[in-house]
């Protein structure tokens, strides 16, 4: 197991390509699904230096504060609601390049601007989401999608 990240610069891709293996070797071995979202949220937060990089789990119907880094958050969201409860019901990754244009938005934090959203799914069911926001518009892309998605699946 690593014990400390090799942060680079470089484009998008490029640190994504640096990240992934690095987060392989923290996952590897490691049994405990909070731990494992835990070091996920400070691996992602440390490389990209977002507001806010965290899981919401499913429990009793609805989606409850798991591992995160960043600011405080909201606790519990429902279903449907703003952009992880929507993500959650539509079983799908969402990015929002405006939160401000989302309908329903859940402002935890006035900060946030953009965000990325993706489900976590266990035998097609989603389990949880991994959110990601950023202090600035339209940070998120289809190469953050490729690479959150295969992190994601590490899960």
């Amino acid at each position: 197991m690593a014990e400390d990240l090799q942060i680079i610069k470089g484009n998008k891709e490029e640190q994504y390509q640096n990240l992934l293996p690095q987060i392989k070797g923290l996952l590897e071995g490691e049994e405990d699904a909070i731990a494992n979202m835990a070091n996920v949220s400070a691996a992602l937060k440390e490389q990209f230096g977002w507001l806010w990089v965290g899981f919401y789990l499913v429990k009793n119907g609805e989606l409850v504060l798991g591992p995160f880094q960043g600011p405080v958050a909201c606790t519990r969201i429902r279903k449907g609601r703003g952009v992880c409860g929507t993500a959650w019901a539509e079983s799908r990754t969402l990015i929002v390049p405006d939160v401000e244009q989302f309908p329903g938005h859940i402002a935890c934090s006035s900060l946030s601007r953009s965000e990325i959203v993706l489900p976590l799914l266990k035998g097609g069911e989603v389990i949880g989401v991994l959110d990601v926001d950023s202090t600035d518009l339209n940070t998120f892309d289809e190469t953050d999608q490729q690479y959150l998605e295969a992190i994601v699946a590490l899960l």
